[in-house]
């Protein structure tokens, strides 16, 4: 009865997303990846943008990682677009398309939800699909107070997600049941006087609706301060690429005073410098940036750490670089 209102629901309700005319699993597959922790508003235009630039996974097996991160830039969690582009050559290597949940998952930034999408609205397994939007549905429907974040809230709703899923529609359901929680079992001010589930929905009937699901607090956010520098010499700056085992890994960044070697090579270039912005704020999923910026023209290059690289000012839109940057970068009017 659960699944037929929500597919009934669903042919009268449901969003004309472009990858839902297709079964090209690659095209299924690159939807899921950006639509990771992306609104769809904003994902739809990067995946028309990667398809129209990369319409295979041959295609985007073969970019380079500058590429990628170039035109995954303002989408943010940059390590989706490397595992993405590592999982293509994984692909391409492999020969296929993997078609089963379990090889999907060998694919790198695949996990439970996008292997069972992508084996579901490709294939069509009859594999369920569990995300937010289903854990709210589910959550609120069975009055289920099990935090969703802890390994039994997991298991919990994975197995009741699995036992509804009608086993001849897994693609429209998956679809039917994800349109609803982002539709009408909203996070705030959900559609209830007009729910179709009303009836039969615990959370409604004992007035439950604005506390579930229940999603255990572990982490805290924390403050992170930055200082950058921009060298202006002759049409020319310097970047160097962020390392790995921080934020922005790969991405592009300008002198940065937390790299300060003990040779002293970067005090002087701050202590000559003009403050251009200070406090600029950009928040992360668990950290809030404050950034200071600076500005230092001159007509002699200095000596800097080995790895950074002096770049062509016109030639800065080729670097991928993290929404922070791109912020500091306008405040000089960089073009």
């Amino acid at each position: 009865m659960f699944a037929a209102i929500i597919l009934k629901w669903f042919a009268f309700n449901q969003r004309d997303l472009p990858w839902r005319h297709t079964h090209d699993p690659y095209a299924i597959w690159l939807s899921e990846i950006i639509l990771q922790q992306t609104r769809i508003q904003q994902g739809e235009n990067y995946w028309l943008r990667f398809m129209s630039r990369w319409p295979s996974v041959k295609d985007l097996a073969a970019a380079t990682e500058d590429e990628v991160l170039r035109e995954w830039q303002g989408l943010g969690y940059y390590s989706r677009a490397r595992n993405l582009l590592a999982a293509a050559r994984q692909i391409v290597k492999r020969g296929c398309f993997p078609h089963t949940v379990e090889e999907l998952k060998q694919l790198k930034g695949v996990g439970d939800y996008t292997a069972a999408a992508i084996a579901s609205m490709a294939f069509d397994i009859p594999a369920a699909v569990v995300d937010g939007n289903v854990y709210r549905v589910l959550s609120r429907h069975f009055g289920i107070e099990t935090p969703i974040n802890t390994t039994e809230g997991k298991k919990l709703f994975s197995q009741l997600a699995q036992s509804l899923l009608p086993t001849d529609q897994p693609s429209t359901y998956n679809q039917a049941i994800m349109d609803f929680g982002a539709l009408q079992c909203t996070p705030s001010s959900p559609q209830c006087p007009c729910c179709p589930l009303q009836e039969s929905c615990e959370a409604f009937r004992t007035g439950r609706v604005s506390v579930l699901p229940v999603k255990e607090r572990k982490m805290s956010v924390r403050e992170r301060r930055l200082t950058y520098l921009y060298l202006r010499c002759d049409g020319w700056t310097a970047l160097r690429r962020r390392p790995s085992g921080d934020i922005w890994q790969g991405l592009w960044e300008p002198v940065n005073c937390e790299h300060m070697t003990a040779d002293g090579l970067l005090h002087p270039l701050f202590e000559r410098a003009t403050l251009i912005c200070r406090n600029v704020r950009h928040v992360l999923t668990h950290r809030i940036l404050l950034a200071d910026f600076y500005l230092l023209e001159t007509d002699n290059r200095p000596r800097l750490p080995e790895e950074y690289r002096w770049v062509e000012e016109a030639d800065i839109e080729n670097y991928a670089l993290p929404r922070l940057i791109e912020k500091l970068f306008i405040s000089l009017q960089v073009e």
